[in-house]
């Protein structure tokens, strides 16, 4: 009689992009997949995100890209404002992005983590409402101590927990050694589309000071997102959802256009996101047996448009790597066939900044020149 190995299992802290991607590929590879999650529930809604270059082929391999392709959000227009409200220029996203029209995605954040979690939810254990309080790797496998309580031992654990990941913290130590502050802050919020914008985005600013709205579809919502530059991150605001409002009103009092009734739905909004943008940048992704993936390791900020195509690749490289080694040489060999990519992309964060929060006077009139030229004003 022969008997059938047992199934390695993996625990992934993190059910947003990497953890569930991450999830369906080592299930198919073998593997009896945990995945725990503070939130109550998979997120929905969102801010949009892009699926560009290779993360297309990822998810065509996983089946979902008729799906995606039906979830895409096809912006039309982006208009750029001055500071008192006159059009500076409008033309198509991908002038400025430099996006392929017609392969491309660009979906609702939500959209892709429910596509994610639909194609793996059957056949793999979910732990909504909590989180790992510990990791201890001295024995054979790494034991886990839950926040609720209870205890497990996995053979390797994933960190996709995000840009402020407590695995890496953990493993690692303190996010300020990995942290690239890069000198902006930004909120981002949910408000009546008062302007009645549709599949577009408007953008208004002034040196150092940029507030977009963008218009998914022709909902009667927007998401509005308003960007500061700050020369040292304001570290009091974190975590203080009334010093970031006062904050963000402080710096953006005195502006044009539509920006005080931004700044009145701002202060009524239950859903305000505030955060530095940065990058994590680390010399290396695991310890052990476990192993770090997607803005854990290494997000690149939302001024590359990649986050989200990064963490769907890694993913898929992470997964493929331990397939046919052990942990060690797999970790290794992710480490080695995605770094490249994850470099490249980060060290374009200029370009992103440079065209979106120009911060100073002749730097916004340099955009807004290349603005018009490109859209042949």
């Amino acid at each position: 009689m022969t008997r059938t190995a047992p199934r390695p299992e993996a625990l992934i802290s993190g059910a947003g992009i990497a953890g569930p991607a991450l999830t369906y590929w080592l299930n198919r590879h073998g593997y009896a997949v945990t995945v725990v999650e503070k939130a109550p529930t998979i997120r929905s809604g969102g801010y949009p995100v892009d699926v560009r270059g290779t993360a297309l082929d990822v998810v065509e391999k996983m089946g979902l890209l008729p799906q995606l392709r039906d979830a895409h959000i096809d912006l039309r227009r982006l208009t750029f404002l001055d500071g008192d409200g006159g059009e500076v220029t409008s033309l198509h996203p991908h002038a400025v992005t430099g996006g392929a029209t017609g392969r491309d995605l660009e979906v609702r954040r939500g959209d892709l983590t429910e596509a994610l979690y639909t194609a793996v939810r059957d056949d793999v254990e979910f732990l909504f409402n909590d989180s790992v309080d510990t990791l201890d790797q001295s024995g054979h496998g790494v034991d886990v101590t839950f926040h609720h309580g209870s205890s497990r031992t996995f053979d390797l654990v994933f960190g996709a927990d995000g840009m402020h990941s407590r695995t890496r913290k953990m493993l690692f130590g303190p996010e300020e050694r990995f942290h690239r502050y890069l000198g902006h802050c930004f909120a981002v919020f949910t408000m009546r589309n008062t302007l009645g914008l549709s599949h577009e985005t408007v953008m208004w600013n002034t040196p150092g000071r940029a507030v977009a709205l963008y218009a998914v579809g022709d909902d009667d919502e927007v998401h509005a997102f308003l960007n500061f530059a700050r020369p040292e991150p304001p570290y009091a605001a974190f975590g203080n959802a009334r010093a970031q409002r006062e904050l963000v009103a402080e710096v953006f009092a005195g502006a044009g256009w539509e920006v005080p009734g931004i700044l009145a739905a701002l202060r009524d909004a239950d859903d305000v996101f505030f955060d530095a943008v940065g990058q994590i940048r680390m010399p290396r992704w695991s310890d052990g047996r476990v192993a770090l993936l997607g803005d854990a390791a290494h997000a690149p900020s939302f001024l590359t448009g990649q986050g989200t195509s990064l963490a769907l690749i890694g993913a898929y490289h992470l997964a493929g790597a331990l397939a046919v080694r052990g942990h060690a040489e797999g970790f290794a060999a992710y480490e080695h066939g995605t770094r490249d990519l994850v470099t490249r992309t980060q060290d374009r964060v200029g370009e992103g900044g440079g065209t979106l929060f120009p911060t100073t006077a002749e730097a916004l009139e340099q955009r807004n020149q290349r603005l018009r030229a490109l859209s042949g004003r």
